[in-house]
């Protein structure tokens, strides 16, 4: 355990904390002494970071105006507050992964407002000078002298304490690690102890482990640190308690999944009132890849009550004032006058879904997006999540009929393009499928037509997307939801062609909820009321619909929910009350079609087991549904 006493006088204390006690002492102007030496390379100019979602030309987000300010007029700290005490900036903002220098310049700008606002400390996310999740970022030889070359940034800044997410790299290994700066000097570091190695993370391909608690001594209160999992599990917590730590600061990355924020509001709770203990929150916020971090930062006092909490979604600067109370000698912490808008669970996921797409694309570099608009459900709410996220003049949607695209589905998907101001063309593809056929003749000709003629349809308008894109430097969106791509209902090089698809964790039953969701946000609905109540098609064959092939939605969902969400088996699933051969049917057909969805673009995680990085199945395999027999 190491204790560190942070005193006004910038000296540097006696005794760091480190995994070894051979720990490299800092002075002013120098970062760790076991940094490596390589130079570092000239980064890319960054994208520039939006401070809240781009603003759609009809309204999707029930947000209000003033939580995107850095501070907003409930949160203001009374100036008798401001007076007494240790007053805590709690920076929920986002920082691009890799981007390590300007990160630092970033981090820089924030901590001398903070200080400016009399804030004595600012928080910065997990890992926030590299991003988070950086991968193989991590393996990269010049990382080391990136970071040192960033410290000497850090250490510009006078009179505030900068806690710092960064990967710590010496001779003992890379650790994750928060850095303890002030007045020019790194004071000391803190490794995180718990790695997590489960869904999302692996942090154990990349890391060495911590094993020492952290405190140190600032206006008169005891602070230790914690980062992410150390806080979901017991023993970091209760080892800084036993060492006397007043209040907890956690630096946290943790991504959104449907009720994360109720599960950390409880989380908090219990490890609060379990140690009776106050805890400042610290998270991410923004997308990176298929990744979105929601923020809402807080902190919660000894008796698990939520005094500050930060807006979802939004990057924002969180102040909080904490003091002993002068009868009791408890630590005290300012509250908020008004706490920001809670979102429902549909809420929280379309937001999700529009930061997601925002960032990706804005990070990317892309000038705009292509969505092929059918004038079904699914490309329907699509488009309206791209034009909520970027703007109408950066979405392009294209009709592509065939002789099988009813007239219904040419008036609605008309009528949506409209109705959101965006560019819509018609191109039919009849003689592009005409054409393959007429080449395909000579080996198709005693043939029956059947599904690779239909696939011929799709292939098609992939090849005009992707043409669009190459031509004139728009990224193209596909439209796939996770209970078509669960079970492989669609077409390879076809509606599969794209580099992004919105939808490609949301089940068919809440593509619908979201549909009538954004609908209710306006007088005018921006989705035809028909494209939600007509049955859907895919409409490559005549009087299509997608429930000859699959079970009805509902149904379809409840067991691909068991199945691929909570890893039910087939007897399990059967037992919960589903035909058997539906169930056999269904399970197959997920198995059966892992190749495709490894081949299949990727897209906003939102439930608890996404198909990507946290669900890896062979793809050849030979894996019985049914329990076996000898």
């Amino acid at each position: 355990m190491s204790h560190l006493d942070l005193t006004p006088d910038d000296s540097v204390p006696t005794q760091l904390p480190s995994e070894s006690m051979t720990a490299e002492a800092t002075t002013p102007n120098h970062a760790p002494t076991a940094y490596t030496s390589n130079a570092p390379s000239q980064p890319a100019n960054p994208q520039p970071v939006s401070q809240k979602p781009a603003q759609p030309t009809s309204q999707p987000v029930s947000q209000s105006n003033s939580q995107s300010s850095s501070q907003s007029a409930s949160q203001q700290i009374s100036q008798a507050d401001s007076m007494v005490g240790l007053k805590i900036a709690v920076a929920q903002q986002q920082f691009i992964v890799g981007d390590v220098i300007n990160n630092a310049k970033k981090m820089v700008e924030l901590a001398k407002d903070a200080r400016d606002k009399g804030a004595n400390i600012i928080v910065f996310p997990e890992l926030s000078l590299l991003g988070y999740p950086p991968e193989d970022l991590l393996l990269r030889p010049s990382l080391a002298s990136r970071v040192k070359l960033a410290f000497e940034l850090l250490y510009t800044v006078k009179d505030i304490v900068m806690l710092v997410g960064y990967p710590h790299i010496d001779p003992n290994g890379t650790f994750n690690s928060v850095a303890i700066i002030h007045n020019g000097q790194q004071k000391g570091f803190y490794h995180k102890q718990c790695l997590p190695n489960y869904g999302v993370f692996d942090e154990r391909r990349y890391f060495n482990t911590g094993h020492n608690q952290v405190l140190f001594d600032y206006q008169g209160l005891t602070i230790g640190l914690l980062i992410c999992e150390d806080l979901w599990q017991d023993a970091p917590i209760r080892a800084l308690k036993e060492k006397g730590a007043e209040i907890i600061i956690s630096l946290n990355a943790s991504p959104f999944e449907q009720n994360k924020q109720e599960q950390r509001k409880a989380l908090l709770k219990s490890r609060a009132t379990e140690h009776n203990i106050p805890i400042v929150y610290a998270n991410s916020v923004g997308g990176q890849d298929d990744l979105v971090f929601d923020g809402g930062s807080m902190v919660v006092n000894a008796q698990g009550k939520i005094v500050q909490e930060a807006p979802r979604f939004l990057q924002h600067t969180l102040y909080v004032v904490a003091r002993h109370d002068a009868q009791s000698g408890q630590v005290i912490l300012s509250e908020q006058r008004k706490s920001p808008l809670a979102l429902s669970q549909i809420a929280e996921t379309y937001q999700a879904l529009v930061v997601g797409l925002r960032d990706y694309v804005n990070h990317s570099g892309f000038k705009g997006v292509l969505v092929g608009l059918s004038g079904g459900i699914d490309s329907a709410l699509t488009l309206c999540i791209a034009v909520d996220a970027l703007g109408a003049d950066k979405v392009y949607a294209v009709m592509m009929p065939y002789e099988y695209t009813s007239q219904i589905s040419l008036q609605d998907a008309q009528a949506q393009a409209h109705r959101l101001n965006v560019s819509y063309t018609v191109c039919p593809i009849h003689a592009a499928v005409e054409g393959m056929r007429h080449t395909l003749e000579p080996m198709f000709s005693n043939t029956t037509a059947d599904t690779t003629e239909e696939n011929i349809q799709a292939r098609a308008r992939g090849m005009i997307l992707m043409a669009l894109s190459n031509k004139f430097g728009h990224l193209v969106i596909t439209t796939g939801n996770k209970s078509e791509m669960a079970v492989g209902y669609a077409t390879l090089y076809g509606d599969m062609a794209g580099g992004f698809d919105v939808l490609k964790d949301v089940y068919k039953t809440q593509v619908y909820a979201l549909a009538n969701y954004r609908n209710r946000l306006e007088e005018t609905p921006v989705i035809p009321e028909r494209v939600i109540t007509r049955p859907p098609s895919a409409e490559l064959r005549p009087d299509q619909k997608d429930q000859d092939s699959l079970p009805d939605y509902d149904t379809l969902d409840k067991m691909l929910e068991l199945y691929i969400d909570r890893d039910f088996g087939y007897d399990a699933i059967v037992e919960a009350g589903y035909d058997k051969d539906v169930v056999k049917k269904v399970l197959s057909m997920v198995d059966r079609n892992e190749y495709k969805r490894r081949q299949a673009a990727i897209g906003t995680k939102i439930t608890h087991r996404a198909f990507g990085r946290e669900r890896r199945y062979p793809l050849v395999n030979h894996w019985s549904l049914e329990f076996p027999k000898l």
